[in-house]
């Protein structure tokens, strides 16, 4: 299970401790909000919107993410953090079932249970529209650690924020000496969506992935990796019971509030391990 269901819900780190063992809706209109608010950031080449995992509202926006693009004929291929690189549906005829569908990505549904990512794929896959594993594959993850060149992948200041929210999103529980290597991991994993999007483009379409908001902060997480030219538009859904804007911030283009989830301390019952 991600460690983001175990401590800060916006990041998910598939390998967290074990690595270190060996390893509700938006308001209804007679128009889709999700819809509308799409169409205030087109025309773009990727729309990349970052989720809240444990939040059901989330997985509703994203499908009907899927369905606005898919209504206007732009959506070139949806990519997920939730699903692996080599991994995809691209061979898939429109009609397959959804055990082909989750053959052709590998789902892990432990890890992201099928029940709230399904929709979202099946209406890509009805759609004619290939669905694509974006994430590193597990097999890399120890390679990454140890690959000092994704150091300088980002600037000193976003890497030092890239490792405090490693540490925290391990509920600070990591040994020091673990921070560089799990850090090297994540920038792994933001180049790989960032190089699945890339690849998944055509001309007069919309690339969407679905991933962690902290994996598409523009500041440091996948957008750091898209070529500069790219058109993009980073969504951050956040649950939250404040006054939110709806608008550019530092490090997303847009914030999307959804209704509050019930108080959640995430590193409750996580122990040091001996």
């Amino acid at each position: 299970m991600p460690a983001s269901r175990l401590a800060a819900p916006h990041f998910s780190f598939l390998f967290c401790l074990a690595v270190l063992a060996g390893c509700a809706t938006l308001p209804p209109s007679a128009d889709s909000s999700v819809a509308r608010r799409i169409t205030t950031l087109l025309p773009a080449d990727a729309v990349l919107i970052g989720e809240q995992h444990d939040a059901p509202e989330h997985h509703v926006i994203e499908r009907e993410a899927v369905d606005a693009l898919v209504a206007r004929g732009r959506l070139a291929a949806l990519t997920l953090e939730m699903a692996e690189e080599g991994n995809g549906t691209g061979h898939l005829p429109t009609d397959a079932t959804e055990e082909q569908v989750r053959i052709a990505l590998s789902w892990n549904d432990k890890a992201w249970p099928w029940a709230d990512y399904g929709p979202a794929v099946m209406a890509a896959v009805r759609a004619g529209v290939p669905v694509v594993g974006a994430n590193l594959p597990r097999a890399r993850m120890k390679d990454a650690m140890a690959d000092v060149s994704l150091d300088a992948q980002l600037s000193d200041g976003a890497r030092h924020a890239q490792q405090k929210a490693v540490r925290e999103g391990h509920c600070n529980l990591l040994p020091e000496a673990q921070i560089g290597p799990m850090t090297r991991i994540q920038i792994a994993r933001d180049r790989a969506m960032a190089q699945a999007v890339v690849k998944a483009q055509q001309p007069g379409k919309t690339v969407l992935l679905i991933a962690g908001a902290g994996h598409v902060l523009r500041s440091l997480g996948v957008p750091q990796h898209l070529p500069s030219d790219m058109k993009l538009a980073s969504v951050q859904l956040l649950a939250t019971a404040s006054a939110t804007p709806d608008g550019p911030t530092s490090d997303y283009d847009s914030i999307w509030p959804t209704p509050p989830l019930p108080p959640q301390d995430y590193c409750a019952g996580v122990k040091r391990p001996a």
